[in-house]
């Protein structure tokens, strides 16, 4: 029994775990509700992805999950967007890195959404703030921000989006 277990958690990760790597087709946001935050605007994203932060800081991290008991990067990366920025943009990490326009990192402003690779198949997300520091959920510590440019990210950075509607 315990050995069917663990094969079935091994199967269910060996499914779910690969998907954030799949190359989807290109998307656009779209707008959610009148309430929507005009991305150019980075005093007023900053203020939201901010004010998000200090409701979610800690919030352990959950594959899958899209609540205060757990969230994973993306499901992180949604909600933000869609409860704060009033856009609606896709739920899988696959998915919003295909989604808006590519920038370079040496473009980023507040609300560009930011990739890495941290593994052969896993992708990690998180939107860009200011001075280096994005807002993400980290496997380890939960809903955190981290800079760009520490030892962990630094080399992990695979690149970014900025997000059209």
């Amino acid at each position: 029994m315990k050995k069917l277990f663990w094969f079935f958690n091994f199967l269910v990760l060996a499914i779910v775990l690969p998907s954030c790597g799949s190359q989807p087709p290109s998307q656009t946001a779209t707008i959610t509700n009148s309430k929507q935050v005009s991305l150019s605007n980075s005093k007023e994203v900053k203020s939201k992805i901010y004010s998000q932060y200090k409701q979610w800081h800690g919030v352990k991290y959950q594959m899958g999950g899209l609540s205060k008991k757990g969230v994973d990067c993306s499901g992180l990366v949604y909600l933000t967007y869609r409860e704060n920025l009033g856009i609606e943009i896709p739920r899988s990490t696959a998915l919003q890195s295909k989604t808006g326009k590519e920038v370079k990192r040496s473009e980023l402003r507040a609300g560009d959404l930011v990739f890495f690779k941290t593994s052969y198949k896993v992708r990690h997300v998180g939107i860009y703030i200011e001075d280096g520091k994005f807002f993400h959920a980290s496997t380890s510590k939960g809903v955190m921000i981290s800079n760009l440019n520490d030892y962990y990210w630094k080399d992990k950075y695979w690149h970014s989006r900025r997000m059209t509607s």
